[in-house]
């Protein structure tokens, strides 16, 4: 079993923040485009070469962000709609997740099995989280489900402070 560490930096405007093992090493870097449209949050491994993409849908009546791996597109998350919380659905071929992953603590499952678990690291400044992953040939996957899932809830955040203005 492997733990790697999400720590974002809490006011970065472009949304740079890395990935770290348990021995503090930067494993994945994790860069937000700014100011740019669709918004895409690329994930790279230690030599720098992209291994997940994850885009906002432009034009979409509700949010919508697909995440790419390896060039491939592996998952995709909507918002659904309601008149009062705000419901989002996974959608990814032979991956579930169980546990509440709006909160971000869950576990990430693949024909039954659990590849990776999830939790909020609390009491920290900007969002920190301890991801496991326990099959290794999924880790690109899982690392870009919690960035993805983190897009999400971030985008909600500001259209809900936008929309108290």
């Amino acid at each position: 079993m492997k733990q790697l560490y999400i720590k974002q930096k809490l006011f970065s405007l472009s949304g740079k923040f890395t990935v770290k093992d348990q021995q503090e090493k930067d494993v994945y870097y994790v860069e937000g485009s700014f100011m740019q449209i669709p918004k895409t949050f690329s994930i790279m491994d230690e030599t720098r070469d992209e291994v997940a993409l994850i885009t906002k849908k432009v034009f979409s009546f509700l949010p919508k962000f697909f995440v790419e791996v390896n060039g491939q597109e592996v998952l995709t998350i909507k918002k659904e709609f309601s008149f009062f919380k705000a419901r989002y659905t996974i959608d990814a071929a032979d991956i579930e997740v169980n546990g509440n992953w709006w909160d971000m603590d869950f576990q990430v499952l693949q024909h039954g099995v659990v590849i990776g678990k999830v939790n909020k690291e609390w009491f920290t400044w900007g969002d920190s989280y301890k991801v496991q992953i326990l099959n290794e040939e999924m880790e690109a996957i899982i690392i870009a489900f919690v960035v993805a899932i983190d897009c999400v809830k971030a985008d909600q955040a500001a259209a809900s402070s936008a929309a108290t203005i």
